[in-house]
């Protein structure tokens, strides 16, 4: 009968020792729960983003130099950024002629920020965007969408960028201890559809 009396005390302080265990791990635990979570927001967000950019991008290509193709890309922007990702968190759309890699070349940019409106009329068709023009360095009149080339620095068909800045905000309490957000653009660029 001695040997029962200590093999109790002791499962006793083993239930006090996983307890302890316990309490240290779980802020651990819920730490990379919120992480994994956050991550798989700004995750989402990043392609809703990156799917705008090329559903811009390419109805920029298919626009050309006709006017109005920049109201159609910033319209089909505010239309592709869907929940969890909302397009009122865009900061600005930047349009502009692209080399071969998507880089820009020269000053040849359209910058619109997400302040304002803009009203478009295409052929009779009238809707308003929430951007304003603030760099008009790039206008449709300017981009070359003939096969042979346009002359001067427009040596053949403009390659066509869209770069999508976008501030995405923590979700959950516990990551805004960290900051606000993160900010990230994303940019595709397309060859114009050449006219013959």
């Amino acid at each position: 009968m001695p040997t029962v009396a200590p093999m109790l005390f002791r499962r006793r302080e083993e239930r006090g020792q996983a307890l302890v265990e316990f309490a240290l791990l779980l802020p651990v635990v819920l730490l990379l729960i919120v992480g994994a979570v956050e991550f798989s927001f700004v995750w989402n967000s990043r392609n809703t983003v990156l799917f705008a950019s090329r559903d811009g991008s390419m109805l920029a290509a298919e626009g050309g130099s006709l006017p109005g193709t920049d109201c159609l890309v910033l319209n089909r922007i505010e239309r592709d950024i869907v929940s969890p990702a909302r397009a009122i968190r865009v900061q600005d759309v930047a349009i502009y002629w692209a080399d071969r890699n998507g880089g820009q070349i020269g000053p040849y940019m359209n910058v619109y920020d997400r302040s304002g409106a803009t009203t478009c009329d295409l052929g009779g068709s009238t809707f308003t965007v929430p951007y304003t023009l603030t760099t008009a360095g790039y206008p449709e009149s300017n981009r070359c969408d003939v096969l042979a080339g346009c002359g001067g620095q427009h040596t053949g068909v403009d390659t066509i960028g869209v770069r999508i800045t976008y501030e995405h905000q923590w979700l959950t309490s516990f990551a805004r201890l960290t900051g606000s957000g993160v900010t990230f653009a994303e940019t595709t660029a397309t060859r114009a559809e050449p006219q013959l």
